[in-house]
């Protein structure tokens, strides 16, 4: 990591404390609980008996200045999540689905190819390791307004989880190295702070298809405000490194609750350099089926 991605990390951090959302620390939550739009996970599962799925369409441009090619197209993002034993544990199905048009600019007869493929594919699953807060109340302070409203240090605490599960990639897979196909393993440690009565940091570390010749980790820090009790803004940085790949991408966005178990977003994400430059965006919608009984 270099000078400017520390500094990048750095002021995100310090945009965390401008940032709110209220968001439960308890398994099951009265709203729906969705990491849409962002790509980070949160580190708490939907809780027991709940089935949720979140997906987005989104449509992409990318131009290499380097390699002389650009790629436009579209694709879908989708994110199945099922809590069941406990209601710290969360099956996972996920996976990103693009189709596009990659265009080799070099030579004098340009070179198309329509390309389509999922370039993610996983299924796994969440357990929710630590809880700070499970087992305590903040009393208010019936005697101080300000008193209630300021900064705990202690909130600072994160609850995380770890996931484990398995990318499966296809032979011939446009998006990955032609050498890499079949099963591999993904392992990730997710943290949360709800560091003011409204705010949230979200922080994943990542390391995806280890073993094979495409090992990426990756690193993903999310910030979310709430506007009101309907819309959710949030900003997010997605840092990832690997032999065959490495960026850094910024991504922005609004959520907005149109009531208790659904949700509907609009997104962004672009990078920080020209090998390539990336512009996406988003539109998605999370749905909760809420199976939980008393």
């Amino acid at each position: 990591m270099n000078i400017i991605d520390v500094n990048r990390l750095l002021v995100f951090f310090l945009l965390g404390f401008l940032f709110k959302v209220n968001l439960g620390y308890s398994q099951f939550t009265e709203i729906i609980n969705s990491n849409r739009p962002g790509n980070s996970s949160g580190a708490f599962a939907v809780g027991k008996n709940i089935l949720q799925f979140e997906n987005g369409f989104y449509y992409t441009n990318e131009k290499h200045q380097l390699l002389n090619y650009d790629v436009k197209g579209y694709g879908s993002e989708f994110r199945i999540r099922y809590g069941f034993l406990y209601d710290k544990l969360e099956m996972i199905i996920s996976g990103v689905y693009q189709i596009d048009n990659f265009t080799d600019n070099r030579y004098t007869s340009v070179n198309s190819i329509d390309r389509k493929n999922f370039k993610k594919f996983k299924i796994g699953a969440k357990y929710l390791i630590y809880d700070p807060k499970k087992g305590q109340a903040d009393e208010p302070n019936l005697y101080s307004y300000w008193a209630n409203r300021k900064f705990k240090w202690k909130n600072l605490i994160p609850a995380f989880s770890v996931y484990a599960g398995l990318n499966i990639d296809s032979k011939n897979n446009p998006f990955i190295r032609s050498d890499v196909s079949g099963l591999s393993p993904s392992f990730a440690i997710y943290t949360q702070s709800n560091f003011t009565y409204r705010s949230v940091i979200t922080t994943n570390i990542i390391m995806e298809r280890i073993g094979s010749n495409q090992s990426d980790f990756e690193y993903i820090i999310s910030l979310t405000h709430a506007f009101n009790e309907n819309f959710i803004g949030f900003i997010e940085t997605h840092g990832i490194k690997s032999d065959f790949y490495a960026d850094n991408k910024l991504g922005i966005g609004i959520a907005y609750l149109l009531n208790d178990n659904l949700q509907l977003d609009l997104g962004a994400i672009l990078n920080f350099k020209e090998t390539p430059t990336i512009f996406q965006i988003s539109l998605g919608v999370s749905y909760r089926l809420n199976l939980y009984k008393e």
